[in-house]
């Protein structure tokens, strides 16, 4: 089982799902999407492997969205384009395993979703 991280190194919460799957030799390699942008449809896919909507992904209280974005009527498609946009937007870090996804911040809820 080989998972995926998108992993932003400067979040303590980041490093720390890192340092979990470290501690119990789990294999990972990792995406550093503030630098290898993902795409509207790696988003798109993400959103659908974590089985939650759009506005759940995004990191709400992130300057860019409260500046830009906060208190706007945006569809679905709107928010994923901001996140296309704007990759700091994106919840982190999150851990893909075939087609499900966590985000990895409580490490109990990754625990249990590693199995």
């Amino acid at each position: 089982m080989m998972l995926t991280v998108y992993h932003n190194p400067r979040c303590g919460k980041s490093r720390n799902c890192l340092a979990f799957l470290e501690a119990k030799n789990i294999p990972y390699e990792t995406v550093l999407y503030l630098t290898d942008n993902p795409s509207y449809t790696d988003i798109e896919n993400l959103i659908q492997k974590l089985n939650i909507k759009p506005i759940e992904l995004v990191r709400t209280k992130e300057k860019i969205w409260i500046e830009n974005y906060k208190n706007k009527a945006l569809t679905d498609s709107q928010i994923i384009q901001a996140m296309t946009d704007n990759p700091i937007l994106i919840e982190r870090p999150i851990v893909i395993k075939n087609n499900k996804a966590i985000i990895g911040r409580d490490l109990e809820q990754l625990e249990s979703f590693l199995g």
